[in-house]
Parts: structure tokens; sequence; C-alpha cells
């Protein structure tokens, strides 16, 4: 079976090029780069709450955000003292995905914890 595109493809839009004349009176296109902006990033934080206990979290910023024993102590530390703390910075997507596994964590075993993610500005 063969299956055709009904529309031909469509070459991207390029910005129109500027003309300039060389020496022989020959008009010359000059190509303009085209300058694509590097992704926004996001940045997650782990919000304090009463009842869940300090050495989940810290489990939870090991497992999920590989941070060595001692680096997630300190985060989970600015949590609490803090009310919030930075446990990494991502993508969009990347930052979605730490969030929802955090909270899927966190309701299976049953603690309140909430984590969110926002534009680093």
């Amino acid at each position: 079976m063969i299956f055709m595109a009904t529309k031909p493809p469509t070459r991207p839009k390029v910005p129109p090029a500027k003309p300039s004349r060389d020496e022989g009176g020959s008009v010359v296109l000059e190509r303009r780069t085209l300058r694509t902006e590097p992704p926004r990033m996001y940045q997650v934080l782990m919000l304090n709450d009463d009842y869940t206990p300090m050495e989940f979290v810290v489990v939870v910023l090991q497992e999920f955000f590989s941070k060595d024993r001692e680096a997630a102590t300190q985060i989970m530390l600015k949590i609490h003292l803090d009310g919030k703390g930075v446990c990494g910075i991502f993508s969009r997507d990347v930052a979605a995905t730490k969030v929802e596994q955090v909270l899927d964590a966190a309701h299976k075993a049953g603690h309140p914890l909430q984590c969110v993610f926002e534009p680093v500005e």
C-alpha cells in the first residue's frame, strides 16, 4: 500500500535576505542567520510542612534529584528552615516530571509533601 501526502512539504520561513551590490554591479543576497533562544529553565522547589519526616525528604532528593547524602541533607535543612528549597534546575518538561515523581512518592508513602516548579529569573 502506498501513501501519498496531500500537501507538498513546506519550507521553514527564512527572514528576507538583504540585497547588496558587488563590484561588478550584480545583486548579491546576504543570508541572515537565525538565532534561536535557549529553552527557558525552571527550578523545582520543595515546600516545608510539619508532617513529612526529614529522612523521607532526604531519600526523595537522593532518588529523584541524584543528590549525595550530604547535599540532600543541606537542601532538606534549607527547606525546613526557610520554608522552601531548590532541588534542581531543569527544562520545563523535566521539571514537571520531577514534580510528579515527588508528589506520587509522597502520596504513596502517606506524606503531604508538596513540590512545585517555577521559571528561573
